[in-house]
């Protein structure tokens, strides 16, 4: 979102409610929303539960404690079935009626998990669908005209040169979350694989971790 508006974009933000055990993420979501000054902010209700599938979405636990090389090796099972494939076809329908030429998402190619729905590739892909079912895709192609694009600023950055560039960009960290399983308090675990990224990217910055964990972070 930052990104975005230092880009000149009036932006309108989507959140998505899917089931997920660390829902605190979406009072977090508001907060960047509010802080950073989102024209509007939805958030869209789609229950992944349902089709379970991931240790986000069903009582299957949280990895904990993994080292780099662990994290390395396979997909985990924190991984959700397509959900950057079902977040972005939504977000195109919602861009189609707002009028919105640009959307813009947060993915990451090169943290340990290597979910395949945060690679270029992917990416790339997904424009030429957006390109091919859309009304606003058919007519930009028709009539030369521009068409939706997806950005994805992050893709390639490693975690301490987002966390820096973040900083630069004005947002307040202390009201962002990463946890996969925080406490009933929202408190971060400080030991699943997106706790140790986050905590190893703010110490390679060089900027204090403001984060509120329940647990002693292992680097």
């Amino acid at each position: 979102m930052a990104v975005a508006r230092e880009r000149g974009h009036t932006v309108h933000c989507l959140s998505f409610g899917y089931g997920q055990r660390h829902g605190v993420e979406i009072h977090a979501a508001r907060r960047v929303a509010s802080g950073l000054g989102a024209a509007s902010h939805i958030v869209f209700p789609v229950d992944l539960w349902l089709f379970g599938g991931s240790a986000l979405t069903t009582d299957v636990g949280v990895p904990k404690g993994r080292s780099d090389e662990e994290m390395s090796l396979a997909i985990p099972v924190t991984y959700v079935p397509a959900r950057n494939l079902i977040f972005l076809s939504i977000a195109t329908a919602f861009a189609e009626v707002t009028g919105s030429s640009d959307i813009y998402l947060g993915v990451n190619a090169i943290d340990y998990s290597g979910y395949p729905d945060c690679r270029p590739e992917f990416i790339r892909s997904f424009q030429e669908t957006a390109r091919l079912a859309t009304k606003v895709g058919v007519e930009s192609a028709s009539k030369g005209k521009g068409e939706v694009a997806i950005h994805a600023p992050l893709i390639d950055l490693p975690k301490h040169e987002i966390i820096r560039l973040g900083s630069r960009l004005g947002v307040d960290y202390s009201v962002t979350h990463s946890c996969y399983d925080p406490s009933p308090e929202g408190l971060a675990c400080g030991e699943c694989d997106s706790c140790r990224i986050r905590a190893a990217g703010f110490a390679k910055a060089g900027i204090p971790d403001p984060t509120r964990y329940g647990a002693r972070v292992s680097r």
